[in-house]
């Protein structure tokens, strides 16, 4: 079973920067792709970006160019670097882990919270 936490969520002004990690532990099979989804109030989750075993990313066209996905591999780790935060970009921020066979796992969410 894998297991996965995140931190780094908080209250930032408009502009600011925060940067999320997630920390994936227990039985983890190569290759996987970890991402970020987000989920607004009243939204359906999306898509933040991903990136491959291989180190292949992908972004939401809302955070190209201000969102920079990476992985630690030693620490099974990924973060998320957040610059030019907008309003909208406040959420809940969730890791996940896709495993070569399908299976997704989800951490338990992040809030992000970006004021004016």
């Amino acid at each position: 079973q894998v297991q996965l936490v995140e931190s780094g969520g908080g209250l930032v002004q408009a502009g600011g920067s925060l940067r999320l990690s997630c920390v994936a532990s227990g039985s983890i099979f190569s290759p996987y792709v970890m991402g970020w989804y987000r989920q607004a109030p009243g939204k359906q989750r999306e898509l933040v970006a991903d990136i491959s075993s291989g180190g292949s990313t992908n972004y939401a066209d809302s955070v190209k160019s201000r969102f920079t996905i990476s992985r630690e591999y030693s620490k099974n780790t990924v973060y998320l670097q957040m610059n030019s935060l907008k309003l909208e970009d406040t959420g809940v921020y969730y890791c996940k882990l896709r495993n070569p066979y399908g299976d997704d796992t989800w951490g338990q969410g992040t809030q992000v919270t970006v004021s004016s």
